[in-house]
Order: structure tokens, then sequence, then C-alpha cells
């Protein structure tokens, strides 16, 4: 399959290497390629037809509903990423995906004391908006994503 080119919107190469596309549904989507797998942060199931994805119950400004079912759809984009098109979405692409992005970084080497700032510099400026988003990506990396837990790639 073929990688995300790194001049698509929303493009983040982690340090292992694995590209994952950033984006909220609300955006326009243009003519970037469609992904091959997506994991979706909504309130409610978008219902995305033709397209592979998992739908994680996580309404705006929150955490998710269950934090077991939001890692197991990010630990499954993040190894689906070295062989596909990986997109993580929610609304508007900022609070809910940064912070699925920074948990991705963790998960590919960034230390969880650098993972807000390397998502917000690599992503976008805003990434992660809410004090309970930061709490809970050091809690689950703390909890679930332990040191030397990193999956290779």
């Amino acid at each position: 399959m073929d990688h995300w080119n790194l001049a698509d919107g929303g493009v983040v190469e982690l340090p292992d290497g694995r590209r994952v596309r950033g984006t909220g549904l609300r955006r326009p989507r243009g003519e970037i390629p469609l992904p091959d797998f997506a994991v979706y942060l909504r309130g409610r199931d978008p219902a995305v037809p033709n397209r592979e994805y998992r739908w994680v119950r996580w309404r705006d400004f929150r955490l998710p509903d269950s934090t077991q079912e939001a890692l197991a759809a990010l630990k499954e984009a993040h190894a689906r990423a070295a062989t596909e098109r990986v997109e993580i979405a929610c609304g508007g692409g900022i609070g809910r995906t940064g912070t699925a992005m920074a948990v991705l970084a963790i998960m590919s080497g960034v230390s969880p004391d650098d993972a807000v700032a390397w998502v917000r510099d690599r992503y976008h400026p805003r990434a992660v908006e809410t004090r309970a988003q930061r709490r809970w990506i050091a809690e689950v990396s703390a909890s679930s994503l332990g040191r030397g837990h990193h999956q290779a790639g």
C-alpha cells in the first residue's frame, strides 16, 4: 500500500517512520487520497461508507468513554500505519485528534513528558485542548504504554 505524502495536509511522520494523517471530519477533504484505515473519535458513529474504520465514543472536549477501547484502536492504527494510510479524526481535528496523535507519538518513542509539545510542533499548535486530555495522555502512558513497551515496526 502507499504511504501518505508529507505534503498532504495533517500528515505527521512519527519517530519510528510511520505516517499518520490527523484531520477533522468537518474539514474539506480536497483531492487527498482516502485512508486505508481510520480511527474516528466522535460522540456518535460517523457511519462513513466504503471505508474501514474504528469508532471510539469520545465527545468534544472530553475523554474517551472507554480508555481500553481508545487504546485498542490507537494500537491498531499504529500497527497498520507501518504499511497503510491511517487517519485519525474527530470533528474539528484539534483536541481529540491531537490527544490521539500524542499517544501515537509515545507509542513511536517520544517521551510522555514531551508528547504534547511534540504533537503541537508537528501537527497543530492547539492540539490537546484541555488539562484533562493532557492528564489522560500521562495516565495512559504510565499505565498502558509503560516505558519500553513501544511497538516495533
